[in-house]
């Protein structure tokens, strides 16, 4: 109940906030080639069930039909406007409606798309057991997704590999431990993300040390290493070969 009102509140000031600078952005990405400013997406929520995700459009027109689900810093489906859009993250601001509208929370496992979530390990799809959020621990621990996968001959399978594993296992901390201050501490972080990484992965270090974490889970989360490639939760084989293709 709480955390509902707290989404409800939040969102829609946000949305109130942010509209300052969402609405000359969406007159410009607009104005590039005269389609729709907003990418609505599939993803799989609460319980399996699809919904519409909004997002600003950051991307070519039909740049989804290229086949490629995970994007990377590289991709040449990336406007200039929108280069400025996801440096912001102000794709991820206009999400704020779907929380408004009771599909997604503020903070909850990232949603995603079908293609990936009929991959997920039997461990795995327990993150389908609450609401999706526009932030959480692997969203402040990944959000540099674009240059992880940058010049990657196979972004969806780098993808798979290096992000998937440990993205999966935050998620999945996050709904063994969550609670509404555990809420408010990683807006909180979200904020000073923008402001300093470092400062925030900080945070979430402490959090997860405070939870007393899987230790290699503490380690990768500090970002101090290359990443390397690793079994999904649930699983002990490393993904060499997507399934859905």
């Amino acid at each position: 109940m709480f955390k509902r009102l707290l989404d409800i509140c939040l969102s829609f000031l946000g949305l109130l906030i942010f509209s300052i600078v969402l609405i000359p952005v969406m007159l410009i990405v607009y104005m590039q080639d005269y389609h729709s400013p907003f990418y609505v997406a599939n993803r799989v929520g609460l319980n399996h069930k699809l919904f519409k995700m909004v997002k600003l459009r950051s991307m070519i027109k039909n740049a989804d039909k290229s086949g490629v689900a995970s994007t990377s810093a590289s991709d040449n489906r990336i406007t200039p406007i929108g280069q400025f859009i996801r440096k912001y993250k102000l794709d991820e601001v206009t999400q704020l409606w779907n929380v408004l509208i009771g599909e997604m929370s503020l903070v909850g496992p990232r949603p995603n798309v079908k293609q990936e979530v009929d991959i997920y390990t039997k461990e795995e799809s327990r993150l389908l057991s609450i609401k999706p959020g526009i932030t959480d621990l692997a969203s402040i621990v990944f959000s540099d997704e674009g240059d992880i996968l940058k010049n990657k001959v196979d972004p969806d399978l780098a993808y798979n590999q290096l992000i998937r594993p440990w993205k999966s296992m935050l998620g999945l901390f996050y709904i063994d431990n969550r609670s509404l201050w555990l809420d408010v501490k990683l807006i909180y972080l979200t904020i000073i993300a923008i402001i300093s990484k470092q400062k925030a992965l900080q945070g979430v270090n402490t959090i997860l040390v405070e939870k007393s974490a899987d230790s290699k889970l503490i380690e990768v989360s500090k970002r101090e290493t290359l990443l390397e490639p690793s079994p999904p939760p649930g699983s002990s084989n490393i993904i060499t070969v997507l399934d859905y293709r």
